[in-house]
Protein backbone atom coordinates (compact mmCIF):
# COMPACT_ATOMS: atom_id res chain seq x y z
CA UNK A 1 0.00 0.00 0.00
CA UNK A 2 1.42 3.33 -1.19
CA UNK A 3 1.75 6.11 1.19
CA UNK A 4 0.14 8.95 0.60
CA UNK A 5 1.62 12.53 1.85
CA UNK A 6 -1.09 15.01 3.12
CA UNK A 7 0.09 18.80 3.99
CA UNK A 8 -2.30 19.29 6.62
CA UNK A 9 -0.60 17.08 8.30
CA UNK A 10 2.62 18.62 8.03
CA UNK A 11 1.07 22.36 8.90
CA UNK A 12 -0.98 20.53 12.21
CA UNK A 13 2.68 19.59 13.13
CA UNK A 14 3.89 22.96 12.65
CA UNK A 15 1.61 24.34 14.53
CA UNK A 16 1.91 22.28 17.36
CA UNK A 17 5.54 22.88 17.29
CA UNK A 18 5.32 26.41 17.66
CA UNK A 19 2.75 26.63 20.09
CA UNK A 20 4.56 24.30 22.25
CA UNK A 21 8.30 26.54 21.80
CA UNK A 22 6.04 29.11 22.41
CA UNK A 23 4.83 27.79 25.83
CA UNK A 24 8.06 26.80 27.15
CA UNK A 25 9.74 30.51 25.83
CA UNK A 26 6.66 32.10 28.07
CA UNK A 27 7.94 30.03 31.07
CA UNK A 28 11.20 30.06 30.82
CA UNK A 29 10.74 34.46 30.22
CA UNK A 30 8.16 33.85 33.52
CA UNK A 31 10.34 32.23 35.81
CA UNK A 32 14.23 32.48 34.54
CA UNK A 33 13.66 36.31 33.22
CA UNK A 34 17.10 37.55 35.03
CA UNK A 35 18.80 34.89 33.11
CA UNK A 36 16.98 35.99 30.11
CA UNK A 37 17.18 39.65 30.29
CA UNK A 38 20.81 39.00 30.50
CA UNK A 39 21.35 37.27 27.43
CA UNK A 40 19.03 39.82 25.62
CA UNK A 41 21.30 42.53 27.18
CA UNK A 42 24.48 40.67 25.62
CA UNK A 43 22.98 40.16 22.34
CA UNK A 44 22.09 44.02 21.96
CA UNK A 45 25.79 44.97 23.24
CA UNK A 46 27.07 43.02 20.81
CA UNK A 47 24.57 43.93 17.74
CA UNK A 48 24.74 47.87 18.76
CA UNK A 49 26.75 49.18 15.87
CA UNK A 50 24.25 47.45 14.26
CA UNK A 51 21.44 48.98 15.74
CA UNK A 52 23.06 52.65 15.59
CA UNK A 53 23.79 51.72 11.57
CA UNK A 54 19.65 51.51 11.13
CA UNK A 55 19.14 54.21 13.41
CA UNK A 56 21.70 56.91 11.34
CA UNK A 57 20.80 55.56 8.06
CA UNK A 58 16.72 55.40 9.12
CA UNK A 59 17.03 59.50 10.20
CA UNK A 60 19.54 60.29 6.81
CA UNK A 61 17.05 58.82 4.80
CA UNK A 62 14.80 62.36 4.11
CA UNK A 63 17.87 63.92 3.32
CA UNK A 64 18.95 61.45 0.71
CA UNK A 65 15.79 61.42 -0.76
CA UNK A 66 15.08 65.25 -0.76
CA UNK A 67 19.44 65.31 -2.60
CA UNK A 68 18.55 62.38 -4.82
CA UNK A 69 15.49 63.99 -6.44
CA UNK A 70 15.24 67.34 -6.65
CA UNK A 71 18.98 67.72 -7.23
CA UNK A 72 21.30 64.81 -8.17
CA UNK A 73 18.41 63.59 -10.74
CA UNK A 74 17.60 66.78 -12.81
CA UNK A 75 21.06 67.95 -13.09
CA UNK A 76 21.55 64.30 -15.07
CA UNK A 77 18.63 64.47 -16.41
CA UNK A 78 19.20 68.16 -17.87
CA UNK A 79 22.72 66.57 -18.64
CA UNK A 80 21.01 64.36 -21.42
CA UNK A 81 22.19 61.16 -19.73
CA UNK A 82 19.89 58.01 -20.03
CA UNK A 83 18.87 56.87 -16.59
CA UNK A 84 20.66 52.91 -16.72
CA UNK A 85 20.94 50.96 -13.87
CA UNK A 86 24.75 51.73 -13.65
CA UNK A 87 24.15 55.67 -13.86
CA UNK A 88 21.58 54.93 -10.78
CA UNK A 89 24.19 53.46 -8.54
CA UNK A 90 26.21 56.81 -9.44
CA UNK A 91 24.08 58.83 -8.63
CA UNK A 92 22.66 57.34 -4.96
CA UNK A 93 26.53 57.47 -4.66
CA UNK A 94 26.59 60.77 -5.30
CA UNK A 95 23.70 61.50 -3.23
CA UNK A 96 25.11 59.44 -0.18
CA UNK A 97 28.01 61.43 -0.34
CA UNK A 98 25.79 64.61 -0.54
CA UNK A 99 24.10 63.66 2.24
CA UNK A 100 27.10 62.92 4.76
CA UNK A 101 28.69 66.47 3.62
CA UNK A 102 25.32 68.21 4.49
CA UNK A 103 25.32 66.38 7.76
CA UNK A 104 28.88 67.08 8.73
CA UNK A 105 28.83 70.51 8.24
CA UNK A 106 25.15 71.21 10.08
CA UNK A 107 27.24 69.64 13.30
CA UNK A 108 30.32 71.03 12.52
CA UNK A 109 29.08 74.91 12.28
CA UNK A 110 26.30 73.39 15.04
CA UNK A 111 29.00 72.65 17.66
CA UNK A 112 31.75 75.43 16.26
CA UNK A 113 29.08 77.74 17.37
CA UNK A 114 27.99 76.47 20.10
CA UNK A 115 30.23 74.49 21.92
CA UNK A 116 33.09 76.83 22.58
CA UNK A 117 30.30 79.16 24.27
CA UNK A 118 28.97 76.42 25.97
CA UNK A 119 32.24 75.19 27.31
CA UNK A 120 32.87 78.65 28.75
CA UNK A 121 29.98 79.39 30.31
CA UNK A 122 30.66 75.83 32.33
CA UNK A 123 33.66 76.88 33.10
CA UNK A 124 32.78 80.23 34.29
CA UNK A 125 29.81 78.34 36.38
CA UNK A 126 32.88 76.43 37.88
CA UNK A 127 35.29 78.92 38.96
CA UNK A 128 32.28 81.34 40.73
CA UNK A 129 30.28 78.88 41.99
CA UNK A 130 31.46 80.10 45.36
CA UNK A 131 30.66 83.71 44.64
CA UNK A 132 27.11 82.53 43.09
CA UNK A 133 26.38 80.48 46.25
CA UNK A 134 27.26 83.30 48.32
CA UNK A 135 25.21 86.09 46.48
CA UNK A 136 21.99 83.63 46.57
CA UNK A 137 22.50 83.31 50.44
CA UNK A 138 22.96 87.08 50.98
CA UNK A 139 19.67 87.43 48.83
CA UNK A 140 17.51 84.65 50.84
CA UNK A 141 18.86 86.48 54.19
CA UNK A 142 17.86 89.39 52.98
CA UNK A 143 13.92 87.92 51.94
CA UNK A 144 14.43 86.26 55.45
CA UNK A 145 14.99 89.35 56.86
CA UNK A 146 11.82 90.61 57.89
CA UNK A 147 10.22 87.29 58.90
CA UNK A 148 11.82 86.46 61.89
CA UNK A 149 9.34 83.07 62.32
CA UNK A 150 10.29 81.62 58.51
CA UNK A 151 14.44 82.64 59.11
CA UNK A 152 14.52 80.61 62.58
CA UNK A 153 12.54 77.39 59.96
CA UNK A 154 14.91 78.03 57.58
CA UNK A 155 17.67 78.08 59.63
CA UNK A 156 16.62 74.80 61.82
CA UNK A 157 15.98 72.75 58.70
CA UNK A 158 19.62 73.62 56.80
CA UNK A 159 21.17 72.66 59.95
CA UNK A 160 18.97 69.35 60.16
CA UNK A 161 19.99 68.70 56.40
CA UNK A 162 23.28 69.89 56.65
CA UNK A 163 24.51 67.38 59.67
CA UNK A 164 22.58 64.78 57.69
CA UNK A 165 24.37 65.51 54.47
CA UNK A 166 27.75 65.14 56.79
CA UNK A 167 26.83 61.95 58.14
CA UNK A 168 26.28 60.46 54.74
CA UNK A 169 29.52 61.99 53.53
CA UNK A 170 31.11 60.24 56.45
CA UNK A 171 29.12 56.93 56.76
CA UNK A 172 28.26 56.12 52.86
CA UNK A 173 30.54 58.23 50.32
CA UNK A 174 34.00 58.30 51.72
CA UNK A 175 33.90 54.51 52.75
CA UNK A 176 32.89 53.42 49.05
CA UNK A 177 34.82 56.20 47.37
CA UNK A 178 36.99 53.52 45.43
CA UNK A 179 33.61 51.99 43.88
CA UNK A 180 32.84 55.79 43.18
CA UNK A 181 35.92 56.43 41.31
CA UNK A 182 35.56 52.65 39.45
CA UNK A 183 32.08 53.15 38.52
CA UNK A 184 33.32 56.80 36.81
CA UNK A 185 36.30 54.92 35.08
CA UNK A 186 33.22 52.52 33.76
CA UNK A 187 31.68 55.20 32.79
CA UNK A 188 34.19 56.75 30.86
CA UNK A 189 35.34 53.48 29.27
CA UNK A 190 31.85 52.87 27.85
CA UNK A 191 31.47 56.70 26.56
CA UNK A 192 34.04 55.62 24.79
CA UNK A 193 32.76 52.17 23.05
CA UNK A 194 29.38 54.30 22.43
CA UNK A 195 31.15 56.37 20.29
CA UNK A 196 32.95 53.27 18.61
CA UNK A 197 30.01 51.69 18.03
CA UNK A 198 28.82 55.34 16.68
CA UNK A 199 31.39 55.09 14.18
CA UNK A 200 30.94 51.99 13.39
CA UNK A 201 27.37 52.37 12.85
CA UNK A 202 28.55 55.40 10.76
CA UNK A 203 29.73 53.19 7.84
CA UNK A 204 27.25 50.97 8.32
CA UNK A 205 24.84 53.27 7.26
CA UNK A 206 26.43 54.23 4.45
CA UNK A 207 25.88 50.33 3.23
CA UNK A 208 22.53 50.79 4.02
CA UNK A 209 21.70 54.16 2.20
CA UNK A 210 23.29 52.21 -0.71
CA UNK A 211 20.80 49.33 -1.12
CA UNK A 212 17.60 50.17 1.09
CA UNK A 213 15.46 49.92 -1.87
CA UNK A 214 17.01 46.32 -2.24
CA UNK A 215 16.86 45.67 1.37
CA UNK A 216 13.15 46.94 1.11
CA UNK A 217 12.23 44.63 -1.32
CA UNK A 218 13.99 41.04 0.17
CA UNK A 219 11.90 42.44 3.71
CA UNK A 220 8.76 42.36 1.26
CA UNK A 221 9.29 39.33 -0.58
CA UNK A 222 9.79 37.57 2.94
CA UNK A 223 6.21 38.82 3.95
CA UNK A 224 4.28 38.11 1.09
CA UNK A 225 5.87 34.16 1.13
CA UNK A 226 4.66 33.58 4.43
CA UNK A 227 1.48 35.84 4.48
CA UNK A 228 -1.64 35.59 1.88
CA UNK A 229 -2.10 38.69 -0.43
CA UNK A 230 -4.92 40.25 2.29
CA UNK A 231 -2.42 40.06 5.21
CA UNK A 232 0.62 40.61 3.34
CA UNK A 233 -1.00 43.88 1.62
CA UNK A 234 -1.85 44.92 5.42
CA UNK A 235 1.52 44.38 7.41
CA UNK A 236 3.39 46.78 4.24
CA UNK A 237 0.77 49.26 5.16
CA UNK A 238 1.11 48.93 8.58
CA UNK A 239 4.96 49.36 7.95
CA UNK A 240 4.30 52.69 6.07
CA UNK A 241 1.74 53.98 8.58
CA UNK A 242 4.77 53.11 11.75
CA UNK A 243 7.62 54.96 9.14
CA UNK A 244 5.26 57.97 8.73
CA UNK A 245 4.34 58.26 12.14
CA UNK A 246 7.75 58.14 12.92
CA UNK A 247 9.71 60.01 10.62
CA UNK A 248 6.71 62.64 10.83
CA UNK A 249 7.00 63.41 14.81
CA UNK A 250 10.57 62.62 15.20
CA UNK A 251 11.79 64.91 12.52
CA UNK A 252 8.65 67.62 13.01
CA UNK A 253 9.93 67.43 16.83
CA UNK A 254 13.58 67.96 16.17
CA UNK A 255 12.61 71.12 14.02
CA UNK A 256 10.56 72.56 16.39
CA UNK A 257 13.08 72.17 18.94
CA UNK A 258 15.92 73.76 16.91
CA UNK A 259 13.20 76.77 16.49
CA UNK A 260 12.15 76.87 20.28
CA UNK A 261 15.99 76.95 21.24
CA UNK A 262 17.01 80.19 18.27
CA UNK A 263 13.93 81.73 19.64
CA UNK A 264 15.01 81.22 23.64
CA UNK A 265 18.39 82.48 22.62
CA UNK A 266 17.26 85.60 20.97
CA UNK A 267 14.86 86.71 23.47
CA UNK A 268 17.30 85.72 26.64
CA UNK A 269 19.99 87.96 24.68
CA UNK A 270 17.47 90.93 24.59
CA UNK A 271 16.67 90.76 28.51
CA UNK A 272 19.95 90.14 29.47
CA UNK A 273 19.98 87.04 30.79
CA UNK A 274 23.28 85.14 32.22
CA UNK A 275 24.42 82.38 29.82
CA UNK A 276 22.03 82.79 27.43
CA UNK A 277 23.35 80.53 24.78
CA UNK A 278 23.64 77.18 27.57
CA UNK A 279 19.71 77.95 28.71
CA UNK A 280 18.92 77.74 25.23
CA UNK A 281 20.82 74.97 24.28
CA UNK A 282 19.62 73.17 27.22
CA UNK A 283 15.79 74.55 26.19
CA UNK A 284 15.91 73.46 22.96
CA UNK A 285 17.86 69.98 23.56
CA UNK A 286 15.01 69.13 26.22
CA UNK A 287 12.25 70.34 23.82
CA UNK A 288 12.56 67.35 21.95
CA UNK A 289 11.06 65.52 24.99
CA UNK A 290 7.27 66.12 24.57
CA UNK A 291 4.83 67.34 27.60
CA UNK A 292 7.89 67.09 30.42
CA UNK A 293 10.64 68.81 27.95
CA UNK A 294 10.28 72.27 29.22
CA UNK A 295 10.26 71.42 32.74
CA UNK A 296 13.28 69.34 32.26
CA UNK A 297 14.96 72.17 30.88
CA UNK A 298 13.51 75.15 32.70
CA UNK A 299 13.48 74.70 35.88
CA UNK A 300 17.48 73.81 36.02
CA UNK A 301 18.50 76.51 33.84
CA UNK A 302 15.82 78.95 36.17
CA UNK A 303 18.10 77.66 39.03
CA UNK A 304 21.19 78.49 37.24
CA UNK A 305 20.10 81.87 36.83
CA UNK A 306 18.99 82.27 39.93
CA UNK A 307 22.56 81.98 41.34
CA UNK A 308 23.99 84.81 39.17
CA UNK A 309 20.51 87.34 39.32
CA UNK A 310 17.41 86.10 41.20
CA UNK A 311 16.09 89.24 39.19
CA UNK A 312 16.99 87.90 35.21
CA UNK A 313 15.65 84.43 36.84
CA UNK A 314 11.93 85.63 37.35
CA UNK A 315 12.09 87.15 34.08
CA UNK A 316 13.70 84.31 32.66
CA UNK A 317 10.50 81.86 34.05
CA UNK A 318 7.94 84.61 32.91
CA UNK A 319 9.82 84.17 29.06
CA UNK A 320 9.95 80.22 29.07
CA UNK A 321 6.32 79.97 29.80
CA UNK A 322 5.51 82.43 26.97
CA UNK A 323 8.00 80.36 24.64
CA UNK A 324 6.22 76.99 25.61
CA UNK A 325 2.96 78.39 25.17
CA UNK A 326 3.95 79.95 21.94
CA UNK A 327 5.08 76.48 20.69
CA UNK A 328 2.35 74.52 22.47
CA UNK A 329 -0.48 76.85 21.14
CA UNK A 330 0.84 77.92 17.68
CA UNK A 331 4.54 76.66 16.48
CA UNK A 332 4.11 72.86 17.32
CA UNK A 333 0.70 72.26 15.82
CA UNK A 334 1.82 74.12 12.66
CA UNK A 335 5.10 71.57 12.57
CA UNK A 336 3.59 68.22 13.86
CA UNK A 337 0.12 68.45 13.08
CA UNK A 338 -1.63 65.50 14.44
CA UNK A 339 1.01 63.72 13.38
CA UNK A 340 0.57 61.05 16.02
CA UNK A 341 -3.50 61.64 16.78
CA UNK A 342 -2.91 61.32 20.48
CA UNK A 343 -4.98 63.13 22.90
CA UNK A 344 -2.82 64.62 25.93
CA UNK A 345 -3.66 62.29 28.28
CA UNK A 346 -2.65 59.70 26.38
CA UNK A 347 0.45 61.70 25.42
CA UNK A 348 1.51 61.80 29.12
CA UNK A 349 0.76 58.14 29.77
CA UNK A 350 3.09 57.42 26.58
CA UNK A 351 5.34 59.18 28.24
CA UNK A 352 5.14 58.07 31.87
CA UNK A 353 5.35 54.17 30.91
CA UNK A 354 7.71 54.12 28.48
CA UNK A 355 10.24 56.82 30.06
CA UNK A 356 9.89 54.60 33.15
CA UNK A 357 10.75 51.62 31.28
CA UNK A 358 13.62 52.66 29.47
CA UNK A 359 14.40 56.45 30.35
CA UNK A 360 15.36 59.36 28.58
CA UNK A 361 14.57 57.67 24.71
CA UNK A 362 11.69 56.29 26.00
CA UNK A 363 10.40 59.64 26.85
CA UNK A 364 11.29 60.68 23.04
CA UNK A 365 10.21 57.68 20.95
CA UNK A 366 7.25 56.86 23.64
CA UNK A 367 4.77 58.86 22.04
CA UNK A 368 5.13 57.18 18.66
CA UNK A 369 5.11 54.34 19.74
CA UNK A 370 2.50 54.30 21.32
CA UNK A 371 0.29 56.59 18.77
CA UNK A 372 1.15 52.94 16.48
CA UNK A 373 -0.52 50.67 18.85
CA UNK A 374 -3.39 52.94 19.28
CA UNK A 375 -3.81 53.05 15.62
CA UNK A 376 -3.43 48.71 15.77
CA UNK A 377 -6.13 48.55 18.57
CA UNK A 378 -8.67 51.23 16.88
CA UNK A 379 -8.16 49.62 13.36
CA UNK A 380 -8.82 46.42 15.04
CA UNK A 381 -11.79 47.45 17.32
CA UNK A 382 -13.63 49.37 14.12
CA UNK A 383 -12.91 46.17 11.43
CA UNK A 384 -14.83 44.30 14.62
CA UNK A 385 -17.61 46.43 14.54
CA UNK A 386 -18.25 46.71 11.25
CA UNK A 387 -18.55 42.71 11.25
CA UNK A 388 -21.62 43.03 13.73
CA UNK A 389 -22.95 45.79 11.04
CA UNK A 390 -22.47 48.57 14.20
CA UNK A 391 -21.11 52.07 13.55
CA UNK A 392 -17.38 53.05 14.05
CA UNK A 393 -17.69 56.29 14.84
CA UNK A 394 -17.31 57.65 18.61
CA UNK A 395 -20.35 59.88 18.86
CA UNK A 396 -23.08 57.26 19.35
CA UNK A 397 -21.48 55.44 22.38
CA UNK A 398 -20.86 58.23 24.27
CA UNK A 399 -24.49 58.30 25.56
CA UNK A 400 -25.64 54.81 25.02
CA UNK A 401 -27.51 52.90 27.28
CA UNK A 402 -28.13 49.74 25.12
CA UNK A 403 -28.09 48.54 21.76
CA UNK A 404 -31.60 46.93 20.80
CA UNK A 405 -31.61 43.83 18.68
CA UNK A 406 -32.48 46.49 15.34
CA UNK A 407 -29.43 48.00 15.89
CA UNK A 408 -30.89 51.32 17.10
CA UNK A 409 -28.73 53.04 19.85
CA UNK A 410 -30.81 53.59 23.33
CA UNK A 411 -29.62 56.46 25.35
CA UNK A 412 -28.94 56.08 28.83
CA UNK A 413 -31.07 58.21 31.42
CA UNK A 414 -30.45 58.18 34.77
CA UNK A 415 -33.11 56.73 37.52
CA UNK A 416 -35.17 59.09 38.94
CA UNK A 417 -35.18 58.49 42.59
CA UNK A 418 -38.34 59.93 44.57
CA UNK A 419 -38.07 60.56 48.44
CA UNK A 420 -39.97 58.41 50.44
CA UNK A 421 -41.86 59.53 53.52
CA UNK A 422 -41.58 57.61 56.84
CA UNK A 423 -45.77 56.48 55.88
CA UNK A 424 -44.53 55.28 52.99
CA UNK A 425 -41.72 52.83 54.09
CA UNK A 426 -43.63 51.90 57.05
CA UNK A 427 -45.97 50.66 54.42
CA UNK A 428 -44.07 48.79 52.12
CA UNK A 429 -42.64 46.99 55.47
CA UNK A 430 -46.07 45.96 56.46
CA UNK A 431 -46.82 44.98 52.79
CA UNK A 432 -43.63 42.75 52.61
CA UNK A 433 -44.98 40.60 55.67
CA UNK A 434 -46.41 36.96 55.41
CA UNK A 435 -50.22 36.90 56.01
CA UNK A 436 -50.96 40.81 56.18
CA UNK A 437 -49.26 40.83 59.86
CA UNK A 438 -47.68 43.95 60.70
CA UNK A 439 -44.06 44.36 61.47
CA UNK A 440 -44.04 44.90 64.89
CA UNK A 441 -46.34 41.80 65.57
CA UNK A 442 -43.63 39.23 63.71
CA UNK A 443 -40.48 40.94 65.70
CA UNK A 444 -42.95 39.97 68.79
CA UNK A 445 -43.58 36.45 67.49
Amino acid sequence: MKFKFDKKYLYWGITGFLALAGAILFYYILFHRSNFMGGLDKFITIAMPIIDGFVLAYLFTPVLNVIEKKLIKPLYKKAGITITPKVKKRMRACSILATLVVVLLVLYELFALILPEVIRSIQSIIFQFPIYVNNLSNWALLMLKDNPDLEATVDSLINQYSAKMMEYVNTNLLPHINEVLKTVSLSVIGVFKALWNLVIGFIISVYLLGSKEKFAGQAKKIVYAVFDREAGNEIVSNFRFIHSTFIGFIGGKIVDSIIIGIICFFCTSIIGTPYSILVSVIIGVTNIIPFFGPWIGGIPSALLVLMVDPKQALYFGILIIFIQQFDGNILGPKILGDSTGLSGFWVIFSITIFGGLFGVLGMIVGVPIFAVFYAGVKSLVNRVLHKKNLPTDLSPYMTVGRIEESMAFTEYVPPVRKKSSGRTKTASAKSNTKGGGSVESQEEK
